[in-house]
C-alpha cells in the first residue's frame, strides 16, 4: 500500500464495538471531506483487536452507517486483526535492532519501582534472561516528544513521564499503540484526523514509527463533542447514534452539513452548504479547539430546511421509503400538503395519516376545540361543501373562508372544528389542502360523524 507523492491518504479507523456515534460519524466526515478535497485516498480500517467487543454485527453496523451517511471509501474495509502478520514482522524488527526488548518484570515489580522512583518518572525495565515476557519499547530518558498537531499546535510529552511501555504481550500478541502505528506506516497515511481523546495515544505512536524508522503522518485531533449542558455527549442528550438520526427521520445531506460545522465553519456565516461546497470548503487546520455541541434542535431545523427544499417527486420517494409504502397519486398529494410543516421524516405520517385512516381518536383535541358554537360552525361548513360540484383546494377555500367573518367567529373557531373532523387532531398541514385531498365525500362523512357526535353528547362549555 505505497503512497504516491504527494498523495493524501487518511483512514477512518473505528472500533467495532457498538453503533456509530455521531462523534465517529463527525471524525468519519471529516476524513471523507479531507479525502475528497484533495483528490486523496481515505482508507476504512477496522480496529477490531478488542476480541471480546468487536463482532461482525458491529462492523455491519458500522457500515451500514457509513453507507447511509454517504461516506465512501477508497480502500477497506481492513481488518486490524487479519494484519497480525505484519505486526510480527515489525515486532521482530524491533527486537533485533534493541529498540524493544522482552521484559519478565510483574506488575508487582512495575509498582514496586513507581513507589521507589517516584509516579513522575516512567518504568525502565531490563532485559528478560530466558527470553520470555512482554515486549516494552525503550523510551529515551531525556528530551520531550513533540506531537506537531494541526489544531492544536505544538504538544509537548516529557519522555521521563513514559514508562518503557508494552508493544506487544508475552503470547506475542500486539497492543494498540503499536498496532496503529504499524497500520498508519504500512498503508502510507499522511494524515491523521481523530478525536482528541487520542492525542496522549499519540506520543507513544511517534515512539514506536521512529523506532521503525518511519516519517510520521500530520496530526489533527478534534476536540469532543459535548451537550447543550456542557457534558460530554451521550444518550441523555437524544440520539447518540446514526441509526437513531436515522430511524429518527433525518436525511444523510442535512446530518453532513450539521455535523460538519461542530467545530469547522466556512469562515463566514453561512450554514446551509451543500455537499460539494462543503468538499470545497474543508480544510482539518480550520477546525477549532474547543469542544462543539451538539444541539438536536439545530439538527431538526437545518432537516426541515433540507426537506422542503426537496422536489416533491424525491420528497416522496423519500417518505415512501421511511414509511415502507408504494408511491401512488394519494401518497404524491398527501406530501405535497404536508412538506412545508415537518421537519423530519418521522412528523410527516402523524401529518398525513388522516389521508390514508380514520380520523385518530384524540379526546384531549376533542374536549378543547369541540365546544360552544362548534356545531354551528361544522353546519355552516357541511352546507358550503356539499354545493361544489369540483373539490379543489381553490374552491373549497372560496366557500369556507368567508364563514368566520359571516358567524362573527375568529378563523380558528371554524378551522379548527373542520380539523379534529377529518383529522381527529389540532395539527395537520393547510385546512384547505387537506379538504381537498381528502376528497369531498369522505370530507363530509367525517364531518357528518363530529356532527352527530356533538348533538349526541353536547360539548363541554368553558365553565362547565
Amino acid at each position: 500500500m505505497s503512497n504516491s507523492e504527494n498523495e493524501l491518504r487518511v483512514r477512518f479507523a473505528p472500533s467495532p464495538t457498538g453503533a456509530l456515534h455521531i462523534g465517529g460519524a463527525r471524525t468519519a466526515l471529516y476524513n471523507w471531506l479531507a479525502a475528497r478535497h484533495s483528490f486523496g485516498k481515505l482508507v476504512l480500517r477496522i480496529e477490531d483487536t478488542d476480541l471480546d467487543r468487536s463482532t461482525a454485527e458491529n462492523v455491519g453496523q458500522i457500515i451500514d452507517a457509513l453507507e447511509w451517511l454517504e461516506l465512501d471509501w477508497d480502500e477497506g474495509p481492513l481488518s486490524q486483526v487479519a494484519r497480525a502478520p505484519e505486526h510480527t514482522k515489525a515486532l521482530e524488527k524491533l527486537l533485533e535492532s534493541g529498540a524493544a526488548y522482552r521484559d519478565a518484570a510483574t506488575a508487582d515489580d512495575v509498582k514496586a519501582y513507581k513507589a521507589e522512583h517516584g509516579n513522575d518518572r516512567g518504568y525502565r525495565g531490563e532485559q528478560s534472561a530466558d527470553g520470555s515476557g512482554a515486549v516494552r519499547l525503550r523510551v529515551p530518558d531525556d528530551g520531550d516528544t513533540v506531537v506537531k498537531d494541526l489544531i492544536h499546535g505544538e504538544v509537548r510529552f516529557p519522555n521521563r513521564s513514559f514508562d518503557d511501555f508494552v508493544i506487544a504481550r508475552g503470547d506475542g500478541s500486539v497492543l494498540y499503540n503499536f498496532a496503529v502505528a504499524v497500520d498508519d506506516a504500512d498503508m502510507g497515511i499522511t494524515e491523521v484526523i481523530r478525536g482528541d481523546d487520542h492525542l496522549s495515544n499519540t506520543p507513544k505512536q511517534l515512539l514506536v514509527l521512529e523506532a521503525l524508522g518511519h516519517e510520521p503522518p500530520r496530526y489533527a485531533h478534534v476536540p469532543l463533542l459535548h451537550g447543550p449542558d456542557g457534558k460530554k455527549l451521550s444518550k441523555r442528550h437524544g440520539a447518540a447514534s446514526v441509526q437513531e438520526l436515522r430511524d429518527a427521520g433525518y436525511l444523510p445531506a442535512a446530518i453532513r452539513n450539521y455535523v460538519a460545522l461542530l467545530g469547522w465553519g466556512p469562515g463566514d456565516d453561512e450554514t446551509l452548504l451543500d455537499t460539494n461546497e462543503l468538499v470545497n470548503r474543508f480544510r482539518p487546520e480550520d477546525v477549532g479547539k474547543s469542544s462543539a455541541v451538539f444541539d438536536e434542535k439545530k439538527l431538526r431545523w437545518m432537516n426541515g430546511r433540507y426537506m422542503r427544499e426537496l422536489d416533491l417527486e424525491i420528497y416522496t420517494a423519500t417518505v415512501a421509503r421511511f414509511l415502507g409504502r408504494d408511491v401512488d397519486s394519494e401518497l404524491t398529494e398527501a406530501c405535497r400538503i404536508s412538506q412545508e410543516k415537518a421537519s423530519t421524516l418521522a412528523e410527516v405520517w402523524p401529518l398525513i395519516r388522516f389521508v390514508f385512516e380514520e380520523p385518530a381518536e384524540d379526546e384531549k383535541a376533542w374536549r378543547k376545540i369541540m365546544k360552544n358554537d362548534a356545531g354551528a360552525a361544522l353546519a355552516e361548513v357541511r352546507e358550503a361543501l356539499s354545493g361544489l360540484d369540483e373539490f379543489t383546494t381553490e374552491t373549497v377555500e372560496a366557500v369556507v373562508e368567508p364563514i368566520p367573518e359571516r358567524l362573527d367567529l375568529k378563523p380558528g373557531k371554524v378551522y379548527q372544528p373542520i380539523r379534529v373532523s377529518i383529522t381527529g387532531t389540532t395539527v395537520s398541514p393547510g385546512i384547505f389542502e387537506s379538504l381537498a385531498v381528502l376528497g369531498k365525500p369522505r370530507s363530509l362523512e367525517r364531518i357528518d360523524a363530529a356532527m352527530a357526535r356533538i348533538e349526541a353528547a353536547p360539548p363541554q362549555t368553558p365553565d362547565s
